[in-house]
């Protein structure tokens, strides 16, 4: 059965038309801008344009192809499939990428996280949907030997990963309600989920002890990289291994110094934090 138009694609079109902007169509209609973008793409709101700037974008796009080979990774036919919604397809598109249904559907359908949180993964549930997340998965299987680059870069994100990211540390001072005696402890609060990148957390969990938050290795993610350079020193990455690599030894030297210096061992911690490798556990205790 063939799914009935929106009747809201005629009045985006028209207003696009005015000259408006996708994201104030977006906010004008109260969509997201991904689905006034996947409008625009399918139903060719551009094939009117004048034959001069079709002749140079066509131009534009022969100099591409011939400078660069684009993989296909599904996504194209994903957008053309009518037994989706807009917002359906562009929430398989971002979950084939990311694996992280509260985050694809949040992208996809303009909500917000509380809302996204539910909706993210029940929407998996739909059979079209499932269907379709499972042919892009399939296709990536099949190309995974393409995939160096991706690889590469992740593990620099585990490298380098910057705890202050996640989490801010440190110390307030609090007054005993009873006694009425002021005294500092330690605080730890986490980032929101949202605006971080979880590809890269292997664990959060509140213990007795307060809340904690576990990275990937780091020091296995510096190894392999190393490993890596040595048999492809070519690679396009390593100049930025060789200076992040650096950047983080002075970082560990100047901490050791300062501590030397001040003589403060109650500091451990906080260097720790800092120097040990992605799978220590930072906690509010």
């Amino acid at each position: 059965m063939v799914a009935k138009k929106n009747p809201l694609i005629d009045k985006a079109y028209d207003l696009y038309k005015s000259g408006m902007k996708l994201v104030d169509i977006a906010s004008q209609l109260n969509c997201s801008s991904a689905t006034i973008r996947t409008w625009k793409n399918r139903y060719k709101w551009d094939e009117n344009e004048n034959e001069t700037f079709q002749k140079k974008n066509e131009t534009k796009r022969n100099v591409s192809r011939k400078k660069t080979v684009l993989i296909d990774d599904g996504t194209r036919e994903t957008l053309q499939n009518e037994d989706l919604t807009p917002e359906q397809q562009m929430f398989c598109i971002y979950y084939i990428r990311t694996f992280n249904a509260t985050q694809s559907y949040q992208k996809a359908y303009g909500c917000n996280y509380e809302s996204a949180l539910c909706a993210g993964p029940r929407l998996l549930g739909n059979v079209r949907v499932k269907a379709e997340i499972e042919r892009l998965r399939e296709i990536k299987r099949q190309q995974i030997v393409a995939g160096t680059d991706d690889i590469v870069e992740l593990q620099m994100r585990i490298a380098f990963a910057d705890i202050g990211n996640y989490m801010s540390f440190g110390q307030k001072e609090i007054e005993d309600s009873e006694t009425g005696i002021e005294y500092m402890v330690n605080t730890v609060d986490l980032k929101e989920s949202k605006n971080v990148d979880t590809q890269i957390i292997q664990e959060v969990k509140q213990g007795r002890d307060g809340v904690s938050i576990k990275l990937a290795d780091r020091q296995k993610a510096i190894d392999w990289l190393t490993r890596y350079f040595e048999m492809n020193p070519t690679d396009r990455h390593r100049k930025e291994f060789d200076k992040r690599k650096l950047d983080l030894e002075l970082l560990k030297l100047e901490m050791h110094t300062k501590e030397s210096a001040d003589n403060t061992p109650e500091q451990d911690n906080f260097l720790d934090a800092l120097n040990a490798s992605a799978q220590e556990v930072w906690s509010d205790g």
